[in-house]
């Protein structure tokens, strides 16, 4: 138990010291932007390097340190492959965990940490982000707890026990509730931008340091691949339609990038994550919405010509 106590400090302890370096490094990068700006506004020229400059936090699929199942060869997500597209490619804060269920992401810890970096002017250009990318809700029902709800197959129980799924979505709808409430209060008018995976095959497939997710439940309570994959696809797909209602509501400002259905069975790496380039193209469909959605701040601005003492 002490082993194990010890194990979940310093896994804490190094998580906290990764988002001090990646909030560090972010500070650099808008230094050299604010830099740019100021220099463009003495001289009355249009600002010709003026990215979005973007928040995020989530899962795993915004923080993958993986190449598929192999070694850790740095982050091949969505924000890491994000962050390469296009001429002008965001400039983004990542907080996002890998591992974290939207719950934990809307801890007390968390939402500490997500609030003080939001509130900072040195992160933003224009003092707040262009918009919030978040990632959620894949784990709170991926795990050990998959167990949860499922039926067991009895030859007559259809699988998923939506009863009880749809409780556990509850929580998830939750967490991305709070997180609109945290926009409004520090950042009001941000748009938050979210995503609802893809459909999974849970055949049991893993990195050697994490998983499987899927499979072992489905074996616990008599359920096939073929059958666990029909299974997971109706979970997404309520997750989905969760996302959805939240977006058709106005005042939730929310865009849902749409990501189901894109990837062929080869796609995918193990039960929770494509290869990298899943996640590229994935990062492609939020560039395209970011594109669409923020445009006017993508494009180059006239400025005015500040007073200079000569």
């Amino acid at each position: 138990m002490d082993k194990q106590l010890a194990a979940r400090q310093q896994l804490q302890e190094s998580v906290t010291q990764d988002i001090r370096e990646r909030v560090a490094i972010h500070k650099e990068n808008i230094s050299r932007l604010q830099s740019a700006k100021v220099g463009a506004q003495n001289f009355a020229v249009e600002i010709k390097n003026k990215p979005l400059v973007l928040f995020a936090c989530g899962d795993s699929w915004f923080d993958y340190p993986l190449h598929g199942n192999g070694p850790l060869l740095g982050d091949t997500d969505i924000i890491a492959q994000l962050r390469k597209i296009g001429s002008m490619p965001p400039t983004i804060l990542n907080l996002a965990v890998a591992g974290d269920t939207s719950v934990s992401e809307m801890s007390l810890k968390r939402q500490t940490e997500i609030i003080k970096q939001l509130s900072d002017k040195s992160n933003w250009i224009d003092g707040q982000p262009d918009a919030i990318l978040f990632s959620a809700g894949g784990n709170d029902i991926a795990g050990e707890e998959f167990c949860i709800f499922l039926d067991f197959n009895d030859g007559k129980s259809v699988g998923l026990n939506m009863e009880r799924f749809t409780k556990a979505l509850g929580m998830v709808e939750a967490c991305y509730l709070n997180l609109f409430t945290i926009r409004d209060r520090i950042v009001p008018g941000v748009l938050i931008i979210g995503h609802c995976y893809d459909f999974p095959i849970p055949n049991g497939s893993h990195p050697i340091c994490a998983g499987p997710w899927l499979k072992p439940s489905l074996d616990f309570c008599n359920w096939s691949v073929t059958d666990g994959t029909k299974i997971v696809h109706e979970a997404l797909a309520e997750f989905r339609n969760m996302l959805k209602r939240l977006e058709s509501n106005p005042k939730n400002n929310f865009h849902l990038v749409e990501t189901q259905g894109t990837f062929k069975p080869e796609d995918w790496a193990n039960e929770l994550h494509p290869y990298p380039d899943g996640f590229k193209v994935m990062a492609t469909k939020f560039a395209n919405d970011l594109d669409k959605l923020l445009r006017s701040t993508l494009s180059s601005l006239p400025v005015k010509k500040k007073s200079v003492n000569r």
